[in-house]
């Protein structure tokens, strides 16, 4: 096992109940684990949800972590995705402080993000972009020297890649 700090991203299919949230959280406060970033969702199968966690740590964490997530009540499976071929997204919306003058500007930067101009107003824009956090750290870094006035970001959903590749049309 490596002790390299690694960043980990963990699905957990939980019961949708009141306290479950709370409860891996805690897991994770308690045994002193940061979470980088969770999302919570309803998933494919009614009455369960699923938990997409982001957390940084050696092998023997995360190992620790999966083995301390299965002893839940109310978790069915877990599964680190980051072990394996996956897919995983983000979506952040961010507040930049625009002129007239600056308006094209910031739209040579946006556009080769494939990012969109949502809402425009006198003093600022805000900017959808969606993408894995590289794509969207990146977008953040270049729109900096414009003045960010706020960041909303959706925390990571992620899946694992399907066995065999199929084709895209």
């Amino acid at each position: 096992m490596s002790n390299e700090q690694k960043t980990h991203t963990i699905s957990i299919l939980v019961n949708d109940e009141p306290g479950v949230l709370a409860r891996v959280a805690g897991l994770f406060s308690r045994r002193g684990y940061n979470i980088d970033s969770i999302t919570v969702g309803g998933s494919e199968e009614p009455g369960l949800s699923r938990m997409v966690i982001v957390t940084r740590g050696d092998d023997h964490t995360v190992e620790q972590i999966t083995k301390q997530l299965n002893k839940l009540i109310d978790v069915i499976k877990v599964q680190v995705l980051s072990e394996q071929a996956m897919v995983s997204r983000e979506l952040a919306l961010i507040k930049v402080n625009v002129s007239p003058a600056n308006r094209a500007e910031l739209s040579g930067i946006i556009d080769p993000f494939r990012a969109s101009v949502i809402d425009v107003g006198q003093t600022s824009l805000i900017v959808q972009v969606t993408g894995d956090q590289n794509k969207v750290n990146a977008l953040i870094q270049l729109l900096k020297p414009y003045g960010i006035k706020e960041i909303c970001r959706t925390g990571v959903s992620a899946m694992a890649r399907s066995l065999t590749m199929v084709a895209m049309k």
